[in-house]
């Protein structure tokens, strides 16, 4: 069994943690040293828990010069799903809400799963070097499947941490942004390329053909959603990005509150009025205690008003960039065309190397 797979997880954030704050100092120093991959899921439309918990650092990482890859993950929109759903309009809207954002298309390489075969092709040797035994531990892997509500698990299912170990290596990523719980998909990338150059070989410059990719854990907390539960597309209880002022109004007059006039930023009593008050103070840039002290007995009204403020104040200058670029679906299309582009000719780079190591280059 590989050690890695078996580190204690509170040990391992720990490390992954201290890491972390290390790597953002070398980014200051020199940011080209690194190369980024992440992505999104196409099952909905971004909201302003992507926007807070992934998207901005995006942004910032992009424009502090990080060489970045972002990957619409249509292929994994499938891995618990009967079928994909409006899935090319989903794809565009990500992409405006990336462009939106501030990810220039002219820096930031934007693709498909669906449109670069030989990223998927890794997944072929890249499942010689794993075990069934190993994927059925993974912690997300249990996730997905509970969330599934107990129906059989999909191949492609249990093969998620393999799909993801694929998208990370095909570009020789070696940093790659995640929450604390995505921590055990990481570990299995770094595992993989680890055994594919003790098992398979090196490059012709006799280095191992692909690099143990680091973490960078968010620095954002967790945003709930209006309900005072888990923010998800599935469960209805998000603020979309692309939403208008009155549609984001209309959804947080509904907002869960409770009957205590005064205000307090207190997670463990009062998770809903908290999650409340912390989303207005990460649209403010401002600490969730002196907003709380500010608002005093307003109560659950006052609370909503300046939520409601803070959020269309926000967000203003993307949702009217966005509606510029969603009204010329041709710019969406060459964005995106140019992505695919330019990930299929890493994709092929990587995918020959890794033929010419394993000795399977008959040219």
């Amino acid at each position: 069994m590989d050690a890695g797979l078996m580190a204690d997880p509170d040990a391992s954030l720990a490390r992954s943690t201290e890491r972390s704050a290390e790597i953002e100092k070398a980014i200051a120093s020199d940011p080209s040293q690194f190369r980024i991959l992440t992505g999104d899921r196409p099952t909905g439309n971004l909201h302003i828990g992507h926007w807070f918990g992934s998207l901005e650092n995006r942004v910032r990482l992009a424009h502090a010069g990080v060489e970045t890859f972002l990957v619409i993950a249509d292929y994994q929109v499938i891995t618990d799903r009967d079928g994909v759903g409006p899935v090319r309009d989903r794809v565009y809207s990500l992409l405006a809400d990336y462009v939106a954002a501030g990810l220039d298309p002219e820096k930031v390489t934007i693709f498909t799963h669906s449109s670069v075969p030989a990223l998927n092709q890794l997944m072929l040797p890249f499942l010689s070097l794993v075990t069934d035994a190993e994927l059925r531990r993974n912690p997300t892997v249990k996730a997905e499947l509970d969330d599934t509500g107990e129906r059989p698990m999909s191949a492609l299912l249990l093969t998620y941490p393999v799909h993801q170990t694929a998208d990370i290596l095909f570009c020789k990523a070696n940093l790659v942004p995640v929450g604390k719980d995505q921590l055990p998909h990481l570990e299995q990338a770094r595992v993989v390329a680890r055994r594919f150059d003790e098992r398979y070989g090196r490059s012709e410059a006799e280095q191992p053909v692909f690099p143990q990719p680091e973490a960078l854990l968010s620095r954002s907390g967790t945003v709930l959603g209006l309900d005072g539960t888990k923010m998800s597309k599935s469960k209805g209880n998000t603020i979309e990005l692309g939403m208008t002022a009155d549609e984001t109004a209309k959804l947080l007059k509904r907002a869960v509150t409770d009957s205590d006039r005064h205000i307090t930023y207190d997670p463990t009593n009062r998770p809903e009025v908290s999650n409340l008050v912390n989303l207005a103070a990460l649209c403010l840039d401002r600490s969730p205690a002196d907003v709380a002290a500010d608002l005093g007995d307003t109560g659950g009204g006052g609370l909503k008003k300046l939520v409601t403020e803070a959020v269309n104040e926000r967000f203003a200058e993307h949702r009217a960039l966005r509606a510029e670029i969603v009204a010329d679906p041709g710019l969406l299309a060459a964005i995106l065309a140019d992505g695919n582009r330019r990930a299929n000719a890493i994709a092929d780079d990587t995918l020959n190397e890794v033929r010419r190591a394993m000795n399977m280059d008959y040219s």
